[in-house]
């Protein structure tokens, strides 16, 4: 599933083709998505320019010329394409820029989302009104992230694939952030605060670590070709802990249905929450 690295990507990869330019034609193939598309869609798209590319969390943000602002959701299989080949069987919305360029989003599993929203009350939008702070913004720092993190007992991996406590980071960077702080992922969000809410050492290396590894992601993705083998704990079960001097083994658990890899030795839980281990969906 793509998170805040392959978002961000993608924006940087549809700025030059995208901001400043109109939208010649739009080329809808089917009714939905993971849901309808709005009312009018292609209609209140054409002949708009795009005055701003931005994005929050997942979320592409296109502010248009007609005060209406564009949502893109990726979902799980999402992408878009810049060609003029003719669109395939999952090429579900074509935009014709006047830049020239011909812009493709492909869906296979269909849990993308195109919306239409005022602009004026964008802020409001039941997706992003709630969402917490952005993990490489200037206001992210390991205060707010103990702040967000101070009354929450759930285990702190679980902690930050929620959306009101940290915008974008998902699966895959979660354990890579807590590989790289030396925290357990099996430890209560709270524990990188004191009972008041000031942060603890463990919080300011935490939000280093987000920070560093969404960074480094986001390098990549706009380098080449993203490749797992660059992961440091992800999807690497059984294999020796990337950390210096350690000689623990990389391991995986089950958190909330989603699959958590660590290092037992380098990443020892200070308040454990304790947490069953099926396989499941990595």
């Amino acid at each position: 599933m793509p998170e805040l690295p392959e978002v961000e990507a993608a924006r940087r990869e549809l700025e030059p083709v995208m901001h400043g330019a109109r939208f010649e034609r739009v080329l809808v193939r089917r009714p939905d998505l993971r849901r309808p598309f709005p009312r009018r869609f292609a209609a209140r798209l054409s002949g708009r320019t795009v005055r701003a590319l931005t994005r929050r969390g997942k979320y592409l943000l296109a502010d248009l010329s007609s005060d209406e602002t564009l949502l893109m959701h990726l979902g799980m299989s999402g992408s878009f394409r810049l060609d003029h080949s003719d669109p395939g069987p999952h090429d579900h919305v074509v935009f014709e820029m006047s830049s020239g360029t011909v812009v493709t989003f492909n869906d296979p599993r269909r849990f993308g989302v195109m919306d239409l929203v005022a602009t004026l009350r964008l802020d409001a939008y039941p997706a992003l009104r709630s969402m917490g702070l952005e993990p490489l913004g200037d206001d992210f720092d390991g205060a707010a992230l103990a702040r967000a993190c101070a009354r929450r007992r759930t285990p702190i991996k679980v902690a930050l694939l929620d959306q009101r406590v940290v915008a974008g980071v998902g699966n895959i960077y979660a354990s890579e952030a807590l590989n790289l702080a030396g925290l357990s992922p099996r430890q209560r969000a709270s524990s990188i605060a004191t009972p008041g809410g000031a942060p603890k050492p463990a919080a300011y290396r935490l939000a280093a670590a987000i920070k560093r590894v969404l960074r480094s992601a986001i390098a990549r993705q706009t380098a080449a070709t993203y490749r797992q083998s660059r992961f440091r704990v992800y999807d690497r079960e059984g294999e020796p802990c990337p950390t210096r001097g350690c000689a623990g083994t990389i391991v995986r658990l089950d958190q909330a249905g989603r699959s958590t890899f660590y290092c037992p030795v380098c990443q020892r839980a200070q308040t454990s929450i304790a947490v069953p281990t099926p396989r499941s969906r990595r």
